[in-house]
């Protein structure tokens, strides 16, 4: 059986962050994540997920708002 061996390299950056919550997009930008160059995998300190669950939760009041198209994706798939 071939081993193999993943060598991940992480960097800070800033990401945007989205979630559905209660029917409605938030989205949270310029969050400080370490983010993986080879698969770009996303984490979080813990301090960062405390401060993610303030701001969305808290319903401060946003810096812009946006509008979202939603798709229904068994719907787009029968009309292509």
């Amino acid at each position: 059986m071939k081993k193999h061996r993943w060598n991940e390299t992480f960097e800070e950056r800033r990401v945007t962050y989205t979630q559905e919550l209660a029917g409605r997009f938030v989205v949270v930008e310029g969050v400080p994540a370490r983010v993986c160059r080879e698969t770009g995998e996303t984490l979080f300190s813990p301090e960062t997920v405390d401060q993610l669950q303030t701001i969305i939760r808290g319903q401060l009041r946003p810096a812009r708002v946006i509008e979202t198209p939603v798709y229904d994706f068994a719907v787009a798939k029968t009309a292509a």
